[in-house]
């Protein structure tokens, strides 16, 4: 079916737009297979609003007839009822905003809320607009990600007596979601992996995902073993784990769910690494919440961001209902005790929750980011993301179907990437000299994440990019933020560089509502969006002057 065929109306003139932080403007509304244009007809006014389409979570619609029509009507009686009638449509997007269209007529109204509703929901990858995006700068056209498995390995010329890159997965055959080469240790046959993965659930098998130079530790990501109430045992994946820490008196084994979870994970075939067939790891439990609990904590934190009644009581309770940054403080933290374990006690690490995509992809990054500055770059957090996220297989089509106001039945929705944005920001916030990039590159990335022209964040692994043609036939986010002009602007102008590792507090009190991104389309943050623009050019041209 051509996008066409979901249009009945492509356009309407005299339609009345109201956004935030901007006054009520008339114009004419324009729908396209995977756009919204509202163009202003105000005389010297050149305004326009371009919104994708897959940007909107949910719409509302309410038709006011004008003429006060009651009981049978004829054809032409209804006619002029439909037209003398207008409707309004509310538009609540994936980036928070929420915008209003007075649309004049009835009719109108309803095929235009249709055509948003069927077009903004459709689920063919293959439709979606980054397949149809193509920007002028020809750059783009060839390179597609910033690091792969092997570009990796070969940085890191220390694992090489110790680890080896292994073609295990070349055809996506031992783990669907793993790329086709991963890192494991040297001593270690691909048969033996094989095994492994049959233990562990999805087939995510141990593998590195880093290597910490100062004292040759490592941490290791896998999902659970599969041990179920029978208590199985799998050799290789023993032999796996040992051959991880060779002759370290023992490691730890960082698990992302409560022991209560572990044993009911158990008695559904799930389990856990047991302290007699894995007696060199040292097993630690810290619970995250991920997928329905995390999703309607966002919900609800949004709603309390919504809330205009100015009382201060009902705002600080919503805030605490949400739970938001209860998650927040409880992510940082974990990340905090693994890098406490490879950075200040010098052992290795495993990592793992259920299935290893959510909890386990967002504490390994955060511990990363504290520990190693090579991470701590614009470009050294892009490859970050691409190697942590992209290539280990979160899924992000499905957990970023939907955002706060959808009204979807919940499914696999989880908001698992903007939870480490915002606690990326914490880290930012509290080390405004240690990061090389800003805040508003983690807004750019909360926003393409749920919506965008490029292919980055389509599909759910690997596997699915390649087998739909994603890195062929569309183009990198990370390699257009790196372009001179946006990696000017994202930048940090305070960044200086140290090669400390940097402790994020997780006390209450120092822990933040990101209003750049929960409140961004207030005035309030505005004004402060205004000053960090004024600063961000104070420091450039201070730069500038002492290069002369």
């Amino acid at each position: 079916m051509e996008f066409s065929d979901h249009i009945k109306t492509a356009n309407v003139e005299d339609v009345e737009l109201r956004q935030p932080l901007h006054p009520p403007s008339r114009g004419t509304l324009c729908i396209t297979g995977h756009h919204l244009l509202f163009s202003e007809r105000e005389e010297g006014s050149s305004q326009q609003v371009l919104l994708l389409l897959r940007n909107i979570d949910a719409i509302e619609k309410s038709v006011e007839n004008l003429l006060g029509y009651s009981g049978f009507l004829s054809k032409a009686a209804h006619s002029d009822r439909m037209s003398a009638s207008s409707g309004t449509i509310t538009i609540k997007c994936k980036d928070l905003r929420v915008l209003q269209l007075d649309i004049p007529g009835m009719e109108q109204c309803l095929n235009i809320a249709h055509s948003i509703e069927t077009l903004s929901s459709l689920d063919r990858v293959s439709e979606m607009y980054p397949f149809f995006f193509r920007p002028n700068d020809p750059s783009l056209q060839d390179q597609w990600g910033l690091s792969t498995p092997e570009k990796h390995y070969a940085e890191m010329e220390e694992l090489h007596k110790r680890w080896r890159l292994s073609s295990v997965n070349k055809s996506y055959s031992v783990c669907p979601s793993y790329p086709p080469a991963v890192i494991v240790p040297k001593c270690i046959d691909d048969e033996t992996l094989k095994n492994s993965a049959k233990f562990r659930q999805g087939g995510r098998f141990p593998v590195l995902c880093y290597y910490h130079r100062k004292n040759g530790m490592v941490i290791m990501r896998s999902s659970q073993p599969l041990t179920g109430a029978n208590r199985k045992r799998c050799k290789e994946d023993e032999l796996l784990l040992q051959a991880v820490i060779e002759d370290s008196d023992k490691g730890f084994i960082i698990d992302t769910r409560s022991s209560q979870q572990v044993q009911q994970a158990r008695m559904t075939g799930g389990g856990f690494e047991s302290k007699s067939c894995y007696n060199c790891w040292k097993r630690l439990h810290r619970q995250m919440e991920r997928g329905k609990p995390l999703q309607e904590s966002l919900i609800k934190l949004v709603e309390a961001c919504g809330d205009e009644s100015h009382n201060v009581d009902r705002w600080l309770s919503k805030l605490e209902n949400s739970k938001w940054l209860s998650h927040v403080q409880t992510a940082l933290s974990t990340a905090g005790l693994l890098a406490e374990c490879v950075e200040r006690d010098g052992h290795s690490a495993l990592v793992h929750g259920y299935e290893g995509t959510d909890c386990t992809l967002l504490v390994c990054t955060l511990a990363q980011l504290i520990m190693d500055p090579s991470c701590r770059t614009l470009e050294g957090f892009l490859a970050l993301l691409d190697r942590e996220w992209l290539q280990a297989g979160h899924s992000f089509q499905q957990r970023c179907a939907h955002s706060a106001f959808s009204h979807a039945r919940l499914q696999q929705e989880s908001p698992i990437f903007l939870l480490l944005l915002d606690c990326v920001w914490q880290i930012w916030r509290q080390f405004p000299l240690a990061l090389g990039f800003s805040e508003a590159l983690l807004l750019r990335l909360a926003n393409e994440v749920y919506a965008s022209d490029y292919g980055t964040f389509l599909c759910n692994s690997d596997q699915e990019r390649c087998a739909l043609g994603v890195k062929d036939r569309t183009r990198c986010l990370f390699r257009a933020l790196l372009r001179p002009a946006e990696r000017d602007y994202y930048s940090n102008p305070l960044y200086e560089p140290t090669e400390l590792a940097i402790w994020p507090s997780v006390h209450p009190q120092s822990l933040q509502l990101w209003q750049g991104f929960f409140l961004r389309w207030t005035q309030q943050a505005r004004h402060l969006e205004a000053v960090q623009e004024e600063i961000r050019n104070l420091v450039n041209e201070w730069a500038r002057m002492t290069q002369r």
